[in-house]
């Protein structure tokens, strides 16, 4: 019982220390979540990370919350989805009030405004940064390429959820069809290398 409160704790404090600093909302949240949910503590992997932010684009809800919730149940259950909903709340709830009840006397200086400025600036690299590191575990061939590259252009004209219901239609016809045609339907990029290293080596009698 211990051991359960002390993972629901660290669980807690991890999605704490997250929620302060995420500006932009959830894809911001991708390269933190990543560095201490994946490398520091080991509890998920990238592709798992990945799938938690689609999922969690494809509910009602703020992105932000919506992943650390999924996260959170799935590595500690219900208990665990309440305590990360909690750490990544409550620290944006509390600067939120305190900013709310501050920004009518400070909103026309030229610091803070600057301030903000670069805030706007900073938010930008972080989602580029984001989107790089999932279409690393995303793009695992040529058609899930051609379904990003097709997807930025469409995202102009329609709905967000519109567009990932698109997409996994796509994806269902796309590997639906390989399968008809005899072609190796991949979901793995690493195993996809790893493959054809092995493939490598055994051809060439290593």
């Amino acid at each position: 019982m211990e051991k359960e409160w002390k993972k629901l704790l660290q669980i807690f404090w991890t999605f704490f220390k997250i929620g302060p600093v995420t500006f932009g909302g959830g894809f911001a949240m991708i390269p933190l979540i990543e560095k201490e949910v994946v490398d520091k503590k080991n509890w998920l992997k990238s592709e798992d990370i990945t799938d938690v932010f689609v999922l969690a684009q494809s509910v009602p809800g703020a992105v932000a919350i919506n992943s650390a919730t999924f996260i959170g149940k799935r590595i500690g259950g219900t208990r665990g989805a309440i305590a990360a909903m909690l750490g990544v709340s409550l620290p944006t709830f509390l600067i939120v009030l305190t900013l709310g009840s501050l920004y009518s006397l400070f909103q026309s200086n030229p610091k803070v405004v600057a301030a903000f400025l670069s805030i706007r600036a900073s938010i930008v690299a972080l989602i580029v940064y984001a989107a790089i590191k999932t279409g690393k575990t995303a793009i695992v061939d040529k058609s899930t390429f051609a379904l990003m590259v097709a997807g930025i252009p469409v995202l102009f004209f329609i709905h967000p959820i519109l567009a990932i219901v698109s997409g996994a239609l796509a994806g269902i016809v796309i590997t639906t069809v390989k399968e008809k045609l005899g072609c190796k339907v991949n979901f793995d990029k690493k195993k996809e290398t790893q493959v054809n290293d092995n493939d490598f080596f055994m051809g060439s009698g290593i």
